[in-house]
């Protein structure tokens, strides 16, 4: 039995030229980071600028006059007003209420324009297909896409896109760089500024080089994408988010606008509505374990005196916030900010305590 190869991004020679540890992600060659390190990459990203290959994420988009209509059967958010230029983080949802995954909508004029993740690409284009009737549903092959983050991200690109500088937090636009079209997001990843932007791909290494040519733009992989997205208390579906958590047991009821929480109409209303108004067993929490050990995944969570009472989902080391840090569900009676707890780490209990997310400020430009 042969197994097949990863896929490369358009960026992989870019990556190897600059010294790119690459590993298997989700089907695709990725950098998991460069000399810097991860530390140094997630240091940067936060202080000045950092780039991102996500071109293994699913680009989608969706033609049809009633699109943002139908995709409100599928998702817990509101998208028939959504206004051109906007940008919604959105979730699929099952009949359960769990998610199936999360991902960006945005109105791009006379389309949706729908990033999904790479690994559920799959899954959720076939979705789309099968459930939007009088809509092309057309998957995007020959585009990258990267991911400029931290507070110089606006320095970098502007004065190659002049444009970038006009748009905030969710909005999105299309704009020459370097003589190129491309869609230009201001969001991310990371909980700093910055943009997704979506390139042809035989462009990609080009505009690629002339920002990192930038003294305050340096490369940056999986690994220091995961300690930024973790400190800043964002969901990694398949950890933290899964088909067997629901909107609310995560934390994400702010993305279920008011209209959609009254109507309902999308998979799993019932229980996502009888949650929003009685409130979840569980809770998704951020946890700060005392000392210097991480708590990792699966790690069992308990109270003080051994009941056992939740379980980490996502976890490492904060270089902002100089310790480790992670996120898990608990008990809703347990979730309370400052509550003691007691992780399991390799067989031993070591203390904890319950913290707010994010664990860092969210600078986004509103």
């Amino acid at each position: 039995m042969t197994t097949q190869a990863p896929r490369r991004t358009p960026l992989y020679d870019l990556h190897i030229e600059l010294g790119g540890k690459m590993v298997d992600f989700a089907g695709w060659d990725m950098p998991v980071q460069y000399p810097l390190g991860i530390m140094g990459e997630h240091k940067h990203c936060r202080a000045k600028a950092a780039l991102f290959d996500v071109s293994h994420m699913g680009q989608v988009l969706l033609h049809g006059e009633t699109a943002a209509a139908q995709m409100e059967t599928l998702c817990p958010q509101a998208f028939t007003a959504l206004p051109e230029g906007k940008a919604r983080y959105a979730l699929f949802t099952n009949e359960d209420g769990g998610i199936l995954d999360d991902l960006i909508v945005s109105n791009a004029g006379d389309h949706l324009f729908v990033v999904v993740n790479a690994a559920l690409r799959d899954q959720d284009i076939p979705l789309m297909q099968n459930a939007l009737k009088d809509v092309t549903v057309t998957e995007v092959t020959d585009h990258a896409l990267i991911a400029l983050q931290g507070p110089a991200a606006e320095s970098v690109l502007a004065p190659l896109c002049p444009a970038a500088a006009d748009l905030t937090f969710m909005q999105t636009t299309t704009a020459e760089i370097l003589d190129t079209r491309c869609r230009i997001s201001r969001l991310g990843y990371t909980g700093e500024d910055g943009y997704e932007i979506s390139i042809p791909e035989d462009k990609a290494i080009e505009i690629a080089r002339a920002l990192l040519a930038h003294e305050d733009c340096e490369a940056a992989g999986l690994g220091a994408r995961d300690s930024l997205r973790m400190e800043a208390g964002l969901c990694l579906y398949g950890n933290d988010i899964s088909q067997a958590v629901t909107p609310v047991e995560a934390g994400l009821t702010w993305a279920i606008q008011k209209r959609r929480r009254t109507e309902g109409g999308f998979p799993g209303a019932d229980k996502i509505q009888d949650q929003l108004q009685n409130g979840a067993a569980r809770k998704l929490v951020g946890i700060r374990p005392a000392g210097r050990a991480p708590a990792r995944a699966g790690v069992e969570i308990q109270t003080a005196d051994g009941t056992a009472i939740g379980e980490i989902t996502s976890g490492g080391f904060g270089p902002t916030v100089n310790g480790p840090i992670a996120m898990g569900y608990v008990a809703s009676d347990h979730a309370e900010p400052g509550t003691e707890i007691t992780l399991i780490i390799r067989g031993k209990p070591q203390p904890a305590t319950i913290h707010p997310l994010p664990f860092v400020q969210q600078n986004y430009k509103r």
